[in-house]
């Protein structure tokens, strides 16, 4: 992961590091359009809990997936890195991929390039 995978914004009075998934998954820097969020989240380590944002193409809606709803990562055909899958998630027939937090979104990597964004 390179520093340009992390900004920021002020959001409620707090700074907000916002990740750039593309960038995190090893594509082109996210082409921000009329589509283009950022979803907020609540993360944790050990020591601290705190906000982070990702930046995504779009999102369509927001839905919850049963843990019995949820198949494995596949061994081919995925176009993230099959490291950051969790599983398959099946609504209506259509798969979802599920990330898997603790590698895609790894807070240690996460902090490790904001640290360097406020020495740059």
């Amino acid at each position: 992961m390179d520093i340009r995978t992390v900004r920021e914004i002020i959001l409620r009075g707090s700074v907000v590091p916002v990740i750039d998934l593309q960038l995190r998954f090893g594509r082109s820097t996210t082409r921000v359009g009329k589509k283009t969020c950022i979803v907020i989240f609540d993360a944790s380590t050990e020591a601290e809990k705190f906000e982070l944002g990702l930046m995504v193409d779009a999102v369509s809606e927001v839905i919850e997936i049963a843990s019995t709803a949820i198949e494995p990562a596949p061994q081919f055909g995925a176009t993230i890195s099959r490291e950051f899958i969790k599983g398959m998630g099946k609504v209506d027939g259509t798969f979802i991929v599920i990330l898997e937090p603790e590698r895609a979104l790894s807070i240690d990597d996460m902090a490790r390039l904001a640290e360097q964004a406020a020495m740059s």
